[in-house]
């Protein structure tokens, strides 16, 4: 599976794609006044939408939340490792409101990793370096407990 494209749509918002590795095209136009549509095209012509699904703000929340993998558990075995999961907001005082996810460098820094953003219109799951934060945003980190500690005190500029 490649990464999403990102295309901009004029007077429209911008369009997410992804081709999956069984080949699947699925899209996600997210319109400038916070609407969503969940689309899927024919593999043989890109520009002809098969169908798609309309999502408000909530359901689309709701479908991030849905696809953002469970929480996991400690590994065992000879050794122990226990990875924790953390919401972090995004607020005015922290120094990487504006700036991009690259800006942070949070998982060379620290270990731990950005998985996903929650914003008002919904979750961007895997968001890629040059995504930029804004003021209100919920960053999900993965890691070790020390891993998102330091994750947290980046962000918040602590």
């Amino acid at each position: 599976m490649d990464h999403p494209t990102r295309t901009t749509l004029p007077g429209i918002g911008t369009r997410y794609d992804l081709i999956t590795d069984g080949g699947k095209h699925v899209s996600v136009v997210v319109h400038t006044d916070g609407r969503r549509f969940l689309g899927f095209h024919d593999p043989e012509d890109d520009d002809s939408c098969l169908g798609s699904v309309p999502l408000d703000p909530a359901e689309a929340s709701a479908l991030g939340q849905l696809l953002i993998p469970a929480p996991i558990e400690p590994l065992r075995g000879d050794i122990e490792i226990d990875l924790v999961t953390e919401q972090i907001p995004i607020t005015s005082r922290s120094p990487y409101s504006g700036r991009t996810l690259g800006d942070t460098q949070a998982r060379s820094r620290t270990g731990a990793s950005i998985v996903a953003i929650l914003r008002r219109t919904g979750a961007i799951p895997s968001p890629a370096p040059d995504f930029r934060f804004a003021t209100g945003d919920t960053i999900v980190v993965v890691g070790t407990r020390e891993g998102v500690d330091a994750v947290a005190e980046l962000i918040t500029g602590g």
